[in-house]
């Protein structure tokens, strides 16, 4: 009988809730300093979790948790791409 497979957990920087790594966004400062969220999970960078839902963002926002997690401080420019892309993905899972 083969052994079950570890599943890597993962914690999100917004709600603070433990997940399984698959279920959860994550957002990577790429080397030449750029914040942006990786699908694939695989971009070489410093990176930080969240829950894909709009509000653990805004609380990793206000608390400061992302920006403390990846290092680098966030322009509002950043953060309006990072809402919008994850309003954009939030729309796409629902559409399934």
């Amino acid at each position: 009988m083969p052994k079950p497979r570890k599943v890597p957990m993962r914690m999100c920087v917004g709600c603070r809730t433990r997940a399984d790594k698959r279920s959860l966004l994550r957002v990577v400062r790429t080397p030449a300093q750029e914040v942006i969220l990786d699908p694939t999970g695989k971009k070489a960078g410093r990176g930080a979790y969240i829950c894909p839902r709009v509000e653990c963002l805004r609380k990793a926002l206000k608390s400061r948790a992302l920006e403390r997690a990846l290092g680098v401080s966030l322009t509002p420019e950043v953060v309006a791409g990072l809402e919008a892309s994850l309003a954009r993905d939030g729309d796409d899972e629902q559409s399934l």
